[in-house]
C-alpha cells in the first residue's frame, strides 16, 4: 500500500528521506508528549507499554540517523510528564530520571559489554550487578530530614514533581520518622497495589457504581495523586524502596548494601533483589523472576539491572534522561506465565461445555487476567480442531505453569506449559460426560469439536444464556431488560421467567403479588412501568427477528433473514418444518452410515462405498418429506446442518411448547422484503449456476431478492428459473428432467431490466 505525502509512520527509518524523517520527528513528539500526559499526569493511559516502547525506539533511531534533525522538545530528552493542576510543584534536588530499556538476552550481553568498554574493563574482570523486580506503580521521591518526614513527591518530569505530602503519610508502608538515618535523606521507590487488593478497591468502586481501574498501576496512581488525602488513605497503597536521591552521607559503598541500609531504616525493599555475577546470570535471575512473577502478587513489567559498585556507578555516570550503570529488561507485553488453578466448564445456550482456565491474576498487555479460554476438550489435550498437535502435543493439568498471551483486546489463551514445573501430583484433565448444571449426558457428536449438553430447557445454563440472547439487540431487544435483569428474573421466586413467554406475562403476574416490582430495591414506579411498557412494545416482530431471536443452534441473523425471506409467515416455515422432519432423521442416520461406512472400509483396506450406503437410508421415505427437505436444504445460505438444527428443535416437544407458547403473546410480522410492484420474477423460486461473467453470485442473488424472487441453491420441482452460466453442470441435467426454465446471464439481466 502505498504511503501518503504525509503520513511516514510506516516507512521504515532506513527509508525515510532528511525531509520525511523531520516530519515523522515532529509526529513523534506530539504522539509521545500525549501518551506521557496520559500516563504521568492523568493516570489514564492510551496506549500500551509495548506501543509507547515502540514509538520512543522509533524516535531515537531516526535522530541516530539524521543527529542534526534532533528537536528541542525530542522525546528522548524528556523524563515522566507535566504537572497536573491542583498539586504545588517540588523541585527536586537530584533529578529522577527514567531507565533504558532492553528487550532481549542480546541487549543485556551489550550493556555489559558497553559497561565495561567505557571503564577500561577486560571480559572476564569481575563485575557484579544487582537484580530486582520492576514494579508497575508510580515513582516516589521521600525526603527525610534530621530523621523527620518533611516532603513527598512524585517524578512528574524528572525535574519538577508534584507535593504529595499528605497522601504519602496515610501510606502505612512509609515511615514518618527514621532512627539512625542521614541528616538529609531521599529515599526513592515505587508506589503500587497489591493484587488482592486491587480486586476489593474495584468491588467496592463497583457496589457504589464509581468508576472501575483497569489495573493496579492505574488504581495506585490515581489513588495518590488525589487532592483530598482521605481518599488516599481510604485505598490500599504500598511502597517499595529501591533508590535514593540527595543524602548528606553515603549510605554504603555498594548498591545491595545500600537497599540493605534502607531496610534497616524500616523500608519495605523487595526480597527479590540479588546479586549477579555476568549477564550470564543476569539472564538466569529474570527468568527466574519471570516464572515467579504471577505468585508475587503484585504487578512487575521487567527486571532491572544496576553496576552494584557505587563507585564505578558515579565513574559511568548519566545520559541526558538515563544512567549508564543501569537499564530495565522489560517482559515481553502481551506474554506472561502464572499457575493454572482451575478448570471450569461453563455452559452455553446451544448446550456447548466450554472449558475456562482459572488462573492466578497477571497483568498482560496492561489488564489483570485471572480468566482464559481453553476451547474444547481436545485442546486441553494438546490437539488442535483437526487432529493435529498444538503445544507439541502438551496438555494442560491443574497445577502447571502455563504462558497466556492476549492479541489486542481478545480473550486471553493459553500459548504453552512449561512441564519443567508441573506439579508431582498432576493429573490428566479428564473432560465431563455429563452436564456440570442439570446432569444431563454431555455428548459430542460425530464431526463435532464441542461436547454438549443434551438438557435443553431443563438446563438451567441453557435457559439463562437462551434468555439473555433473547432480548439482545438483534432479536427481541427489550430496553430495560439486559442481561442483569435477565439473571435476576430467572432466580427469582416471586416473579421468575424461566422461558421467553414469561417475559410477556411479567405484568399480569406482577400485578397478582402481594410484593410488587415497583416496591423492590432498585426499582421504582417509574422504571417497573417503563419495564412494562418497553416489554409490550416488542409484542409486534418481524419474523427474521423473531427466528433469530429462539437461539437454535446455526440460526444466525442472515439464516434467520434468508428463512424469512423465503418463507414470508411463520405457519408457512412451521408446516414445512414439520414435513421434513422424517427426511431430518434419515439425513442423520445417512451422516451415521457413512462414518460407519468409511471405519469399516479403512480397517478392511479397501474404497469406501459412499454412495450405496447413503442411498440405502433414504430408500422408502414420503414423497412430501423428501419435497419439505429438498425445499429447506435448496434455500440458499441455508443447508443441511442448519435445516437439522431447525427441524430438531421444533420437533423437541418441550421445545416446541415453549415456542407456542411465546407466539400465543405475539403477532409475528410477515416478511417485509420489499418487492418491485411491476417484477416479472417477483414470487418465483429462482436458482443460479455455473459461472456469472457479468456479476458476482451474490449480487446476483441480492438483485433477485430485491425483486421478490426467492433464490435456492438447488433445483427441485418448485423451482421456476434457472440462470445457467458457463460450466452449469448437474443443476442444469436436473432443470431438464424436470422441465424448469432456463436462461443464461444475458437473458437474465434483459428480464429484470438490467441488460
Amino acid at each position: 500500500m502505498p504511503v501518503s505525502e504525509s503520513d511516514f509512520s510506516k516507512l521504515d527509518v532506513a527509508a525515510l528521506t532528511e525531509a520525511q524523517a523531520e516530519a515523522e520527528l515532529a509526529r513523534l513528539a506530539q504522539v509521545l508528549e500525549a501518551a506521557n500526559t496520559a500516563y504521568h499526569r492523568d493516570d489514564a493511559p492510551d496506549i500500551s507499554d509495548a506501543e509507547y516502547d515502540a514509538l520512543k525506539a522509533r524516535n531515537l533511531a531516526i535522530e541516530a540517523r539524521f543527529p542534526a534533525l534532533k528537536r528541542a522538545d525530542s522525546p528522548s530528552e524528556q523524563v515522566g510528564g507535566a504537572v497536573a493542576e491542583g498539586f504545588s510543584k517540588v523541585a527536586h534536588a537530584v533529578r529522577m530520571l527514567s531507565l533504558a530499556n532492553a528487550f532481549d538476552d542480546a541487549d543485556i550481553t551489550e550493556f555489559d559489554e558497553r559497561i565495561r568498554r567505557y571503564l577500561g574493563l577486560a571480559p572476564d574482570a569481575p563485575l557484579a550487578y544487582t537484580s530486582e523486580p520492576k514494579i508497575d506503580g508510580l515513582s516516589l521521591s521521600l525526603r527525610y530530614e534530621n530523621g523527620q518526614l518533611v516532603q513527598a513527591a512524585t517524578r512528574g518530569d524528572g525535574s519538577v514533581g508534584e507535593n504529595v505530602t499528605a497522601n504519602a503519610r496515610t501510606i502505612d508502608d512509609i515511615p514518618q520518622r527514621l532512627t539512625g538515618a542521614p541528616d538529609i535523606l531521599e529515599v526513592r521507590g515505587e508506589v503500587y497495589m497489591s493484587h488482592p487488593d486491587f480486586e476489593a478497591l474495584n468491588a467496592r468502586q463497583a457496589e457504589r457504581a464509581d468508576k472501575q481501574f483497569a489495573n493496579p498501576r492505574n488504581a495506585a496512581a490515581g489513588s495518590l495523586r488525589q487532592l483530598d488525602a482521605s481518599i488516599t488513605k481510604a485505598r490500599p497503597l504500598r511502597f517499595f524502596a529501591y533508590a535514593w536521591g540527595e543524602t548528606s552521607e553515603a549510605l554504603s559503598d555498594t548498591q545491595m548494601g545500600a537497599i540493605e541500609r534502607l531496610a534497616a531504616l524500616g523500608f519495605q525493599t523487595n526480597p527479590l533483589t540479588a546479586l549477579c555475577d555476568g549477564p550470564d546470570d543476569l539472564l538466569k535471575q529474570y527468568l527466574r523472576i519471570e516464572q515467579a512473577r504471577a505468585t508475587l502478587g503484585y504487578d512487575i513489567d521487567g527486571v532491572v539491572y544496576k553496576v552494584n559498585d557505587l563507585a564505578l556507578q558515579a565513574r559511568l555516570g548519566f545520559r541526558s534522561t538515563t544512567p549508564r550503570w543501569a537499564i530495565a529488561h522489560k517482559f515481553p507485553a502481551e506474554l506472561a506465565w502464572t499457575r493454572l488453578d482451575a478448570i471450569d466448564i461453563q455452559v452455553g445456550r446451544t448446550g456447548a461445555l466450554s472449558p475456562v482456565a482459572r488462573l492466578s491474576p497477571v497483568t498482560v498487555g496492561g489488564v489483570v487476567v485471572s480468566n482464559a479460554t481453553l476451547h474444547n476438550e481436545d485442546y486441553i489435550a494438546g490437539r488442535g480442531n483437526d487432529g493435529e498437535v498444538i503445544r507439541d502435543g502438551k496438555d494442560l493439568r491443574v497445577g502447571d505453569w502455563v504462558q497466556v498471551y492476549r492479541a489486542g483486546d481478545v480473550i486471553p489463551k493459553v500459548a504453552d506449559v512449561d512441564l519443567s514445573k508441573r506439579p508431582a501430583d498432576a493429573v490428566p484433565y479428564t473432560f465431563p460426560e455429563t452436564c456440570p448444571d442439570c446432569g444431563s449426558d454431555a455428548i459430542r457428536e460425530e464431526g463435532d469439536a464441542v461436547r454438549r449438553c443434551t438438557g435443553g430447557l431443563i438446563c438451567p445454563a441453557q435457559a439463562v444464556e437462551k434468555l439473555k440472547h433473547f432480548v439482545s439487540r438483534a432479536a427481541f431487544d427489550i430496553e430495560g431488560l439486559g442481561a442483569k435483569q435477565v439473571e435476576m428474573f430467572y432466580h427469582d421466586d416471586q416473579l421468575p421467567v424461566h422461558e421467553p413467554a414469561e417475559i410477556f406475562t411479567l405484568k399480569q403476574r406482577d400485578a397478582k403479588n402481594l410484593t410488587r416490582l415497583a416496591n423492590r430495591d432498585g426499582w421504582g414506579e417509574t422504571s417497573a412501568g417503563n419495564l412494562f411498557q418497553a416489554i409490550d412494545d416488542k409484542r409486534r416482530i418481524p419474523l427474521k427477528r423473531f427466528l433469530f431471536s429462539l437461539g437454535i443452534r446455526h440460526v444466525g441473523e442472515v439464516a434467520a433473514a434468508d428463512l424469512a425471506r423465503h418463507f414470508g409467515r411463520y405457519e408457512t416455515l412451521s408446516a414445512t418444518l414439520d414435513a421434513a422432519a422424517p427426511a431430518a432423521d434419515r439425513h442423520l442416520q445417512a451422516d451415521a452410515a457413512e462414518a460407519e461406512e468409511r471405519r469399516s472400509a479403512m480397517a478392511e483396506g479397501r474404497r469406501a462405498r459412499i454412495k450405496p450406503a447413503r442411498d440405502a437410508v433414504w430408500e422408502g421415505l414420503d414423497p412430501a418429506a423428501k419435497s419439505a427437505w429438498e425445499e429447506l436444504i435448496g434455500i440458499d445460505g441455508i443447508g443441511a446442518t442448519v435445516a437439522v438444527a431447525l427441524v430438531t428443535s421444533f420437533q423437541q416437544e418441550a421445545e416446541r411448547a415453549s415456542i407456542n407458547r411465546l407466539i400465543a403473546e405475539l403477532e409475528i410480522e410477515p416478511d417485509d422484503t420489499p418487492a418491485a410492484a411491476d417484477s416479472p420474477v417477483a414470487g418465483k423460486t429462482v436458482v443460479f449456476t455455473g459461472t456469472l461473467e457479468k456479476m458476482t453470485r451474490a449480487e446476483a442473488k441480492a438483485r433477485a431478492e430485491a425483486l421478490g424472487a426467492k433464490v435456492s441453491g438447488s433445483v427441485s420441482a418448485k423451482t421456476d428459473l434457472l440462470v445457467a452460466g458457463p460450466g452449469a453442470g448437474s443443476k442444469a441435467k436436473k432443470a431438464a428432467d424436470l422441465g424448469v426454465e432456463t436462461i443464461d446471464e444475458d437473458a437474465w439481466l434483459a428480464l429484470i431490466g438490467d441488460a
